[in-house]
C-alpha cells in the first residue's frame, strides 16, 4: 500500500538525516518565503481573505492555540493563520517551486509548519523536520503526478499541496503511522485546484494554496482525534491517480510503485527554484532571454520592428495579449517580455506603478506604458517542436528581435534553457536577501539573523523575532 510507506517515512524522519546542504537550502527557502509573504499580505487578495475570515469567525471561538498572521501583527486560530499566510505566500507569484514536480512548495509548507510549530511551542529542529518532510513528500508525489496531472488542468500546488500540508502537519503533531495514513487519506479527498483559475486571471490561484494549508492541518487534526480516511485514496480504483492523473485511468507502461518507493527519502530539496520576477514560472525563461537582448539593444526599444518568442507549448499557452487585471498580467508572456525590454528587471513596485500609469487601460499618456503596448502589438508567440522536446527537463525560450532600418536593421536573438533561480542556474543567498529588501524596504533586515540558528530556539521566539516583536 503506497501511502502506508509514505506514512512510515513521515513518522520515522529525523532532523539528523538531513544533509547540511538541505538544511541550508531550507533556511534560504524560509527566508524567501517570509519576505514574499510579508509583502504579499498587503495585496488585495490577502486583504479580502483576511476580511472574510474575520467576518466568518468574528471571535466566536475560544482560542486555546494561536498562530501569527504574517504582516498583520496579530494572532488567530491555527486554521485561519495557515490559510491567510498561504494566500499571502502565493499571491505575488514570487514563491519557490520545483521544476519536475511542477509545484510551489514553500507557500504550502511554511504556513502549515509555522501555524503548528508556533502554537504548540515546538523547537526549531522539530520545525525543520516538518519542513524537510514536506519538501520530500511534495516533490515525490508531484513527480509521480506530472506532467499528466497538469495537462489535465489541475493546479498541483492546490492538489498535491494538500497532501504536502497534511504530511507537514502530521509530522509536527507527532501522529503515529496509522494516524498519518488517515490524515493523508482525508487530504486526498479534499485535494483541489483547477488551472482555469490561474489562466482566467482570478484570485482563485492564491486560494488554492490557502485551502491546501487549511485542509492539510484540518486532516491531520481530525486524524489525531480518530477520524478515518481512505488508505487507498492515492492509488485506488477511484482514487487520486486514476481520476486526476492517468489517461483513461491507466498508468504509463513504465510506471511502478516499487520503483517509486525505492526513491522515498532521497534528498531532493536542493533542486527547488527561487523566483525573481512576479510572473508565472513558465514565463521566466522568456524574461531572462529578453533581458539578455536588452543588454545589447539598450533604450532603443522603440526601434524594434517585431518580436518572435519561440518556446515550449505550456509556456506558449500563456499568450494573453490583453490582460484585464494584475492576475492576468502575471500570466501574460507577451506583456512580461515587453515590460522586460522597456523596464529591465521588473519588481512588484514596477508592476504596480505601470498599472497606475494605465498599463491595463485602453489609453495612457505615459510614454513607457505606450512603448510596452506597442511592443506587445509587434510580438508573436510560437510553440516550437524542438524546444517542446526539451520540456519538462528544461524550460527553454528563444527570443528573436528584428530592428528597423533606423537602428542597424539587425536581428538579435538569444536562447535560455533554464531560467535564473533553478539549481543548475542558482541565485546566491545575497540575491535572495536583495529580493527581500526590494519587496520590504522598511523591514529591519537584522531580524532575519534568527533563521541562521533556528535549531537553537523555540518557534514562538523565532516568529516573535521575525515579526519584530
Amino acid at each position: 500500500m503506497f501511502l502506508k510507506n509514505i506514512s512510515k517515512f513521515i513518522s520515522n524522519y529525523r532532523y539528523e538525516q538531513a544533509t547540511v546542504e538541505s538544511i541550508t537550502t531550507v533556511k534560504a527557502a524560509f527566508l524567501d518565503f517570509f519576505g514574499v509573504t510579508y509583502r504579499g499580505s498587503d495585496e488585495n487578495a490577502s486583504k479580502m481573505a483576511f476580511n472574510t475570515v474575520e467576518e466568518i469567525f468574528s471571535g466566536n471561538f475560544k482560542l486555546n492555540l494561536k498562530a501569527s498572521v504574517i504582516g498583520r501583527n496579530l494572532k488567530t486560530d491555527i486554521l485561519s493563520a495557515g490559510f491567510l499566510n498561504g494566500v499571502s505566500a502565493h499571491v505575488l507569484e514570487l514563491d519557490d517551486g520545483h521544476r519536475g514536480a511542477q509545484i510551489h512548495l514553500g507557500a504550502v509548507i511554511f504556513p502549515t509548519a509555522l501555524a503548528i510549530a508556533e502554537s504548540h511551542d515546538l523547537s526549531g529542529k522539530e520545525f525543520l523536520e516538518g519542513v524537510m518532510v514536506g519538501y520530500e513528500v511534495g516533490i515525490l508525489l508531484g513527480k509521480i503526478a506530472n506532467p499528466m496531472h497538469r495537462d489535465k488542468g489541475f493546479h498541483t500546488t492546490g492538489t498535491i499541496g494538500t497532501f504536502v500540508a497534511g504530511a507537514v502537519a502530521s509530522k509536527l503533531l507527532k501522529l503515529d503511522d496509522e494516524q498519518i495514513l488517515n490524515a493523508l487519506g482525508l487530504c486526498g479527498t479534499q485535494a483541489a485546484g483547477l488551472l482555469e483559475s490561474d489562466h482566467g486571471g482570478s484570485m482563485g490561484k492564491a486560494l488554492h494554496v490557502g485551502k491546501a494549508v487549511y485542509n492539510g492541518i484540518l486532516s491531520a487534526t481530525l486524524a489525531r482525534n480518530g477520524f478515518t480516511g481512505s488508505e487507498t485514496i492515492f492509488e485506488g480504483n477511484e482514487g487520486f491517480l486514476k481520476t486526476m492523473v492517468y489517461d483513461d485511468g491507466y498508468a504509463p507502461d513504465d510506471f511502478s510503485f516499487e520503483s517509486v518507493l525505492k526513491d522515498v527519502g532521497r534528498v531532493r530539496v536542493r533542486d527547488i527554484y527561487f523566483k525573481k520576477y512576479p510572473f508565472c514560472r513558465h514565463i521566466h525563461s522568456s524574461i531572462d532571454t529578453a533581458l539578455k537582448l536588452k543588454a545589447s539593444i539598450g533604450e532603443e526599444y522603440d526601434h524594434i520592428e517585431n518580436i518572435a518568442v519561440k518556446t515550449y507549448s505550456v509556456a506558449a499557452e500563456h499568450n494573453n495579449f490583453n490582460p484585464k487585471n494584475v492576475e492576468e498580467l502575471k500570466q501574460s508572456l507577451p506583456y512580461a517580455v515587453a515590460i522586460s525590454l522597456v523596464v529591465g528587471e521588473v519588481t512588484v513596485d514596477d508592476i504596480n506603478q505601470l498599472i497606475e500609469y494605465g498599463l491595463l487601460d485602453n489609453y495612457s499618456t505615459v510614454d513607457k506604458v505606450n512603448s510596452i503596448k506597442n511592443l506587445v502589438n509587434r510580438m508573436i508567440i510560437l510553440s516550437d517542436d524542438k524546444l517542446n522536446e526539451l520540456y519538462p527537463e528544461k524550460r527553454p525560450s528563444n527570443v528573436i528581435i528584428k530592428l528597423d532600418k533606423a537602428f542597424r536593421n539587425g536581428v538579435f536573438q538569444n536562447l535560455t534553457l533554464l531560467p535564473k533561480g533553478d539549481f543548475e542556474n542558482p541565485y546566491q543567498l545575497s540575491e535572495l536577501i536583495d529580493k527581500f529588501k526590494s519587496n520590504n524596504p522598511l523591514y529591519d533586515i537584522r531580524n532575519l539573523t534568527v533563521i541562521d540558528s533556528l535549531e537553537d530556539y523555540s518557534m514562538k521566539y523565532v516568529v516573535e523575532k521575525l515579526n519584530g516583536r
